[in-house]
């Protein structure tokens, strides 16, 4: 990993990492809006109530799906191969830890004649 990170060419595969990063906390937010909708529903005390979180809770579940199948089509996840998601999961903690050594402030950050700026 070139530690230059103010350089867009430095930044090769980081939407595709994005993606897949926010894509998987999309789906923890699905999961848990199944589980709460669920909870809600074995606490409901009216009809009306238990009808409005059914529709609530199967409306959660297709959206589970939906990201959950998206994922898997991208590549993003791999339920069924268990050593694929290691790896995976493995690489995704390295380059983690790479992007968390970085010199966030570098000494020269100057990047005068990069981008469409007057001249000082």
């Amino acid at each position: 990993m070139i530690n230059d990170y103010l350089e867009i060419r430095n930044a090769e595969g980081m939407p595709k990492l994005v993606d897949a990063t926010m894509s998987m906390a999309f789906l923890l937010n699905a999961k848990s809006s199944v589980r709460n909708c669920a909870i809600a529903l074995t606490e409901a005390a009216s009809t009306e109530v238990r009808t409005v979180l059914r529709c609530e809770l199967n409306s959660a579940i297709l959206m589970h799906e939906e990201i959950y199948t998206m994922m898997i089509d991208k590549g993003w996840f791999h339920p069924i191969d268990l050593q694929k998601q290691f790896q995976m999961d493995l690489e995704a903690s390295q380059t983690a830890v790479q992007i968390a050594s970085m010199d966030l402030f570098p000494g020269d950050t100057s990047r005068l004649g990069t981008f469409a700026t007057p001249e000082i």
